[in-house]
C-alpha cells in the first residue's frame, strides 16, 4: 500500500509539474480548452449516453490522467461509498444467511491505473494481452474506500460474492492471490469465467451469474461495478451503483 502511495504521489507531481510548465493554461475561464470537451466527455460515458467507445479521445489523454491521479476519482468513489453505507442504514437482514452483496472486481475492488498508464489512459486499443500479463503479476492495489466498504459488509452479516470477467484458467491463482494480498478476505464466492461462458458478452455472462445466485435463494441487496455491463440485466439486486471509470469500456 505503501509503494502505491508513493508511485501515486510521483505521478502526481510530474503532472503538476507538466501543467505548470505548460505553454497553454490548463484551465482558461473562457472553457475553450481539451479539458471542458473532456469533461462533458467523461459525463457522457458515465451516464452510457455514449457507449460501446473503444478508446479515449486523444486529446482526453491528460484530463483523464489529471482526474485518476490527482484526487477527483478518490474523492468521486467515496462519495458514492458513502451513499451505499446510507442505503445499508435502511436495511434490516433477516438474518438467514441469504443476504448476498455483489462486486466486480477489476478497477471496483482494485485499481489497474498503473497497468493503463502504460496504455495513456485508454487512448491506445485493448491490449488482452499485455493486460493478461499485468494481472498475472497481481500487483493491483486495492481502492481504499471500496475495500473498507467490503470489510464492513462482512461484518454486518452480508455474503459477498465477487463476480469477475477474468479467465478462471489463466488468472484464477493470480486473482486470488492479488485480493488475499490486498486485504479481500472473507469473500462467500470468487466467480470467474469458464470455457462455457467464455465468448458471452459481460451482460449476459454476468446476469446469468446473478439467475444462479438468486435461483440459490440468495437476496441481492447490492451491486457494484465499474461498468455498466455489471449492473445491467435481470437479477441486477435492490440498488446498483456504478463506480467511475473512464479508461475503458466493455459491452
Amino acid at each position: 500500500m505503501e509503494g502505491y502511495k508513493r508511485v501515486k504521489l510521483l505521478l502526481i507531481f510530474l503532472i503538476i509539474s507538466s501543467v505548470a510548465t505548460s505553454a497553454s493554461p490548463w484551465l482558461p475561464m473562457d472553457g475553450n480548452y481539451p479539458g471542458s470537451y473532456c469533461l462533458s466527455w467523461r459525463l457522457a460515458i458515465e451516464t452510457n449516453n455514449v457507449r460501446a467507445w473503444r478508446t479515449v479521445p486523444i486529446q482526453c489523454m491528460r484530463y483523464v490522467e489529471v482526474y485518476m491521479l490527482a484526487g477527483q476519482y478518490d474523492r468521486d468513489v467515496q462519495l458514492i461509498v458513502e451513499q451505499i453505507r446510507v442505503y445499508l442504514n435502511e436495511i434490516v437482514l433477516p438474518g438467514d444467511g441469504m443476504d448476498a452483496w455483489i462486486f466486480d472486481v477489476d478497477d471496483t475492488c482494485f485499481s489497474n491505473v498503473f497497468y493503463y498508464r502504460l496504455k495513456r489512459y485508454g487512448c491506445d486499443p485493448y491490449d488482452p494481452t499485455g493486460f493478461r500479463t499485468w494481472a498475472m503479476k497481481g500487483e493491483s492495489p486495492a481502492i481504499q474506500p471500496v475495500l473498507e466498504l467490503f470489510n464492513e459488509l462482512i461484518e454486518t452479516g452480508f455474503k459477498v460474492i465477487l463476480v469477475t470477467g477474468r479467465d478462471e484458467e489463466t488468472l484464477g491463482q493470480a486473482t486470488q492471490e492479488n485480493l488475499h494480498n490486498q486485504g479481500f478476505t472473507g469473500y462467500e464466492r470468487l466467480i470467474m469465467r469458464t470455457p462455457e461462458n467464455k465468448k458471452h458478452s459481460a451482460t449476459i455472462y454476468k446476469t446469468s451469474i446473478r439467475k444462479q445466485v438468486m435461483e440459490e435463494g440468495y437476496r441481492i441487496w447490492g451491486n457494484v461495478g465499474d461498468q455498466w455491463s455489471d449492473l445491467q440485466g435481470e437479477y441486477s439486486g435492490n440498488r446498483t451503483f456504478k463506480l467511475p471509470n473512464p479508461m475503458y469500456f466493455v459491452p
